[in-house]
């Protein structure tokens, strides 16, 4: 009579490790060939530079070079810092990143939401396509449509039937920044929660459907879930990069009559480096702007992970 046939065993962690090792010892070769370029080259692109940063330290002067520039410490941190236009530049930031925030992050997951309703893969496939396509547009590009269509001659006053010219506002220019970046990316953004929501059991919702449940009740017992931990990975990281407001897209969209409301740091520091050849002052202004975001990071994952059940990133 046959034996029943028994589970696998399940390898011991110190048996997993010695044959992961002696695997390894046999195919490094194989390793080196596949990581050694993509190590070299973060090496050089991304730690390398991080020695840039002892500019924000000195009177940087590029003709005579890192190691002889005069050692300032904290003088350009102090300037930035007591200058009467830091807290302007440093609330325009925050204005412009909180309510980007704010009405930009909910837009793609209420899109992933609206898509997985659509039962037709033809039509489906139709709408992402129109939403995904101004992804692919360049930033310098759909800001000069921005700045066509809001023109005095432009689309918007001939559909209000007047002339303004809304680029000259400073009071319209985080509604112009944050809506066209709303209509440029949460197409886009909504891909990673519309895959998400695959992963949501048909079975649960058409239980819930049989149980009476309406739009919102499926939505939040059996979408919702499906989707939660990956939109607080989103949020922490999105917190995390809320100093980094695009500069290209500020700078493009500026002008001398918006400028009370469009000069962020991030042009700042663009205008007193490049423009000015200020370097060390440019580059501290640059490290008070990564040391904010990295704060504000670390600080919205421990609160996540407090809310969370210890669930964070």
């Amino acid at each position: 009579m046959n034996k029943p046939l028994r589970a696998k065993e399940k390898v011991p962690l110190k048996q997993r490790t010695h044959n992961t090792l002696v695997y390894l010892r046999q195919h490094w070769q194989l390793y080196l060939i596949f990581m050694l370029p993509a190590f070299v080259l973060t090496i050089i692109f991304r730690y390398i530079p991080m020695g840039g940063v002892a500019i924000a330290f000195m009177d940087y002067n590029p003709f005579r070079g890192l190691w002889h520039s005069d050692w300032v410490g904290f003088e350009h941190f102090n300037r930035f810092l007591s200058s009467p236009d830091f807290m302007k530049y440093l609330m325009n930031t925050l204005k412009l990143s909180v309510f980007g925030l704010l009405w930009g992050f909910p837009a793609p997951i209420l899109l992933a939401f609206l898509l997985n309703r659509i039962l037709s893969s033809k039509i489906k496939q139709k709408v992402q396509l129109v939403l995904y396509m101004p992804n692919f547009i360049s930033v310098i590009v759909l800001c000069g449509i921005v700045r066509i269509l809001l023109s005095p001659t432009g689309m918007v006053n001939m559909i209000l039937g007047t002339n303004y010219n809304f680029m000259t506002m400073p009071q319209a220019f985080r509604t112009i920044y944050i809506a066209s970046g709303i209509w440029q990316g949460a197409g886009w953004a909504s891909i990673i929660y519309t895959a998400a929501l695959s992963n949501a059991s048909k079975d649960l919702k058409e239980a819930a459907v049989i149980d009476g449940a309406n739009l919102i009740q499926q939505i939040k017992t059996v979408e919702w879930p499906a989707i939660k931990d990956t939109v607080l990975i989103q949020f922490i990281m999105a917190v995390g990069n809320i100093m980094s407001v695009g500069f290209e897209k500020a700078y493009a969209l500026q002008t001398d009559l918006n400028m009370g409301a469009s000069e962020i740091i991030s042009t700042y520091v663009y205008k007193k480096g490049l423009l000015d050849g200020d370097y060390g002052f440019s580059t501290a202004v640059g490290l008070f702007n990564t040391v904010i975001n990295i704060i504000l990071l670390i600080s919205m994952n421990t609160i996540v992970k407090k809310m969370n059940e210890g669930k964070g990133i």
